[in-house]
């Protein structure tokens, strides 16, 4: 079985010592075992769940709130509905920021074009009645 130290286990990461420090100091890794000298030592699955801590964290969730989640994983079977609950309100809130986003390329999208556009004809004037606001009032 592969083992990794800290910085091994933050290299495969792409995470600081730092932060690991800080996610155990936190309660996010309970997971993880040490050896008599208190050296933190990462096995694949931890690697595994240290991913899914920063999915959680990449979707904006507050580290109390994955903390929470931490902790229902080590109750085990009796909180699977509040785990499915959370990754399901993930799910909605991550739509939601890609539904703006969405939103957010159009705009750009329609800017590139218009930029092109007025660059290929040397002039802004191409777009008389389309200047800096038009497409977002729109």
């Amino acid at each position: 079985m592969k083992t990794y130290s800290i910085s091994e286990a933050a290299k495969e990461l792409n995470l600081t010592v730092y932060t690991l420090r800080y996610y155990d100091k936190e309660g996010l890794m309970p997971f993880v075992e040490r050896t008599p000298s208190g050296t933190r030592v990462f096995k694949e699955s931890d690697i595994g769940a240290l991913k899914i801590i920063e999915c959680l964290k990449a979707t904006g969730m507050p580290i109390k709130e994955i903390k929470s989640f931490i902790d229902w994983c080590s109750e085990g079977d009796s909180t699977l509905q509040q785990r499915y609950d959370m990754f399901m309100e993930r799910k909605a809130s991550v739509e939601a920021q890609m539904e703006e986003l969405r939103k957010t390329m159009e705009v750009i999208d329609h800017k590139c074009m218009y930029y092109k556009t007025a660059l290929d004809a040397g002039t802004e004037d191409i777009h008389k009645n389309d200047k800096i606001g038009s497409f977002i009032t729109n």
